[in-house]
């Protein structure tokens, strides 16, 4: 069976992407070894910081008072979702390739799913 890519293999991949974003919003926050803003002079921090970088100045990326990333804040969630569903998104538009191995991947893991849930039902039968 040929996989053809449709709009909602978009839909699914870009639930996949935001959860995605909250895993890496997550990881950012919970498992920083070092402060990444060491100063309120943003050329400080971008030369000094090894996870300071001019998006987080430009977008406005929220630290706690000790300089590390804030878990707790929603605008962080906000641009770690957004620009994973964007970036992945935008990979399966413009990469050749892309957009089919995401949807034969979508629809090999429902059928895994699919399989297994039969299985089970099929185990509680004997």
């Amino acid at each position: 069976m040929e996989t053809e890519l449709a709009t909602w293999h978009f839909v699914v991949a870009g639930f996949v992407f935001a959860l995605i974003g909250v895993f890496a919003h997550v990881i950012r926050a919970v498992f920083n070894l070092y402060p990444d803003k060491l100063s309120d002079t943003p050329a400080v921090n971008i030369l000094v910081s090894g996870g300071y970088s001019w998006g987080d100045y430009l977008w406005g990326t929220e630290f706690d008072d000790a300089g590390y990333y804030k878990l707790d804040s929603l605008r962080n969630l906000r641009l770690c979702v957004t620009f994973s569903v964007l970036g992945g998104l935008g990979a399966m538009l413009l990469v050749d390739g892309a957009g089919l191995g995401m949807a034969h991947l979508i629809e090999a893991g429902i059928g895994g799913f699919v399989d297994l849930f039969w299985q089970r039902i099929a185990e509680l039968k004997s």
